[in-house]
């Protein structure tokens, strides 16, 4: 069997006299199936005594180096990385990893090398930026590596950002002032430019100057506003905001390898950078790391900046995982007091009506919708509508329709939900046939509102209409009882007797709730 199991392992040819022993081998699949199972630590553990009995397996090594950084544990992402670099295959974001560490303990020589190992890379776009930080903390001139104007867009942007903010470091504030009004936007990596830029002001007693990048009411710039916290310019400093800064272009697509990396190295080069952690959690949590997730965001300084958006990234890494009800124990403080804003009114209530705790979430629209900031939007409206509806409720969720209707006319998600409940209740059926062949013009590929109008079709015994678009809409969502149910019972109405109990099957499948899978269980029995 180990023999098997050692045929299965990605040994690079100059490692193959160093295969794993038998204890190794078990430990590295261990740590696979620990792995697979969530428990980052225990795989650390494993994948630890695996790399020791095998420190020339790539295999083991690379998924060391990849679950330690997950995990957090910096001695067996540096023992993991130089496994890998002495076989000549580590990954190119291992440099990252040495720049920071060497950064935070300023070691400008250990920096130079691992800045060095990016050049060919796709991440020699950090070069430049890091160089010219190495040469500011060792008293030369940082702007002769960022005299030459980069081709490339990305490179370009990187190479303004930092020679404001390193001017800003260097004292020449009206320079680097300039240099930030030409760059800053409305985004999130403007946000956490100002924020950097505000930190070195302040750090050089210049609070006249960070307070004019404070301005607005985003929580974080805020905090910083109300409790100026300043910095020193540094390697480190510098390092680990162009890794935030890269990882938040990132955080847009699918969370990756480097996202990770990238995070993970802005907290060894700055171990009290909390949009980083952020970051990190945010990633974790797209990964299924759910616990990891959140054990990062207990490190947020609760004085700092960022205490605020960690309530914020906690709740949505809860509600990410379906964990409802530990997400509305922090949801609901702040949402208590009189005048909390209006997102975490909203965030509580949605919270709760996901969980159906309905008879809960009601209240808490109403009380939103009683504020005048609520007035002309429709889309609480359309909650409060739902809350009301999942409650019995239904001619008080059809007035909150009428009214989100009234607000926004053409709007899908009212006029399919306002169209579907009067088929479903005994409404007028032309007139809320024709809202959901309006939804359904307004929004085609909207997989709900396809089932909606097909469903009205079947309700007025129009099969040829119903059936093509139940099955459009089933094809579209298969994880979809409700549109599952509903194909299968066109089927059986049409004579199709096999495929409507293979498409009840399949919704029994994706069911979530007892009573739904018990009554598709007598459909497939017993049929309409």
């Amino acid at each position: 069997m180990l023999a098997g199991l050692a045929s299965t392992l990605a040994i690079a040819p100059a490692a193959a006299a160093n295969q794993p022993a038998a204890s190794g081998l078990l430990a590295y699949m261990a740590a696979r199936t620990d792995d697979a199972d969530g428990d980052g630590a225990e795989a650390v553990r494993r994948y630890a005594a695996a790399l020791a009995d095998a420190p020339g397996n790539v295999d083991v090594a690379l998924r060391a180096y990849r679950e330690a950084l997950i995990v957090g544990d910096d001695a067996l992402v540096d023992r993991a990385a130089a496994a890998l670099a002495a076989t000549g295959v580590a990954p190119a974001d291992a440099a990252l990893i040495s720049i920071a560490a060497a950064a935070h303990r300023h070691d400008l020589a250990a920096a130079d090398t691992a800045i060095g190992r990016l050049a060919g890379d796709k991440l020699a776009v950090l070069g430049a930026p890091l160089k010219a930080w190495a040469a500011l903390e060792r008293g030369g001139d940082p702007f002769a590596t960022l005299a030459q104007r980069p081709s490339d867009s990305v490179a370009r942007r990187l190479s303004d950002e930092n020679r404001a903010l390193i001017q800003i470091a260097r004292g020449r504030y009206d320079e680097g002032m300039a240099g930030l009004r030409a760059l800053l936007g409305n985004d999130q990596a403007s946000v956490d430019l100002r924020i950097a830029a505000a930190q070195l002001l302040i750090g050089a007693g210049q609070d006249a100057r960070a307070r004019e990048l404070l301005g607005g009411d985003l929580t974080a710039i805020v905090a910083l506003r109300e409790q100026p916290r300043g910095v020193k310019p540094s390697l480190a400093f510098g390092a680990a905001r162009l890794f935030v800064r890269l990882a938040d272009d990132l955080a847009a697509g699918d969370p990756g390898p480097l996202s990770i990396t990238l995070t993970r190295a802005a907290l060894r080069a700055e171990p009290d950078n909390d949009r980083a952690r952020l970051l990190l959690a945010s990633t974790l949590a797209r990964i299924d790391r759910t616990d990891r997730a959140l054990a990062v965001l207990d490190g947020i300084d609760r004085k700092g900046p960022w205490a605020r958006a960690a309530d914020s990234a906690r709740i949505a890494v809860l509600a990410g995982a379906e964990r409802y009800d530990e997400a509305i124990r922090v949801a609901t403080p702040l949402a208590q007091p009189e005048d909390a804003p209006d997102v975490a009114l909203a965030t509580l209530a949605d919270l709760l009506l996901a969980a159906n705790r309905v008879s809960e979430a009601a209240p808490v629209y109403r009380r939103l919708l009683d504020r005048p900031s609520a007035a002309g939007r429709w889309e609480p409206w359309l909650q409060y509508a739902a809350a009301l509806d999942q409650s019995g409720d239904w001619p008080g969720a059809r007035a909150a329709l009428l009214h989100a209707q009234a607000l926004a006319p053409n709007e899908p998600a009212v006029l399919n939900y306002l169209g579907y409940g009067d088929i479903t209740h005994g409404g007028d059926v032309p007139k809320a046939l024709a809202m959901l062949q309006r939804a359904s013009a307004l929004r085609p590929d909207d997989s709900a509102i396809t089932d909606s109008l097909g469903w009205a079709y079947f309700r007025t015994g129009d099969l040829a209409h119903a059936v093509p678009l139940l099955e459009r809409a089933a094809q579209a969502s298969p994880e979809n009882a409700e549109i599952g149910e509903h194909l299968g019972d066109a089927y059986w109405r049409a004579g199709r007797r096999f495929e409507a109990r293979y498409a009840w099957r399949a919704a029994q499948v994706v069911a979530d709730d007892v009573k739904d899978r018990n009554r598709l269980a007598a459909k497939i029995a017993d049929g309409l």
